[in-house]
């Protein structure tokens, strides 16, 4: 269940991004470009870690979801399929964090 709402959620972006801008927020979000749907991102991660350091689950969900929303925009935007993830998951999941950690920095 999970998961199909995740790629109904992709194939809704990928949708989405090439219809008008002025009626699409996700349309509006490529068009502007690389630089600010990182910004946006990276607002909305702020605004997740801020939301954690208090009791409200519904606001932490709310901000989660804007997270994941401006992540796969960002991937769809980057041309990077979430399968990609999915497969660098399983990769990193017969390793110790520790490990993959120690081993990426000697790259």
């Amino acid at each position: 269940m999970v998961f199909k709402n995740l790629q109904q959620l992709i194939k809704k972006i990928k949708n989405q991004k090439n219809k008008d801008y002025r009626v699409s927020y996700t349309a509006s979000l490529i068009k502007r470009g690389k630089d600010f749907c990182i910004k946006k991102f990276m607002e909305e991660a702020r605004e997740l870690a801020a939301s954690a350091n208090y009791l409200n689950k519904k606001n932490i969900i709310h901000e989660a979801t804007d997270v994941l929303y401006h992540y796969l925009v960002l991937l769809e935007l980057k041309k990077i399929s979430f399968r990609l993830i999915l497969k660098e998951i399983k990769k990193r999941s017969r390793t110790s964090g520790f490990i993959e950690k120690f081993n990426r920095k000697k790259k």
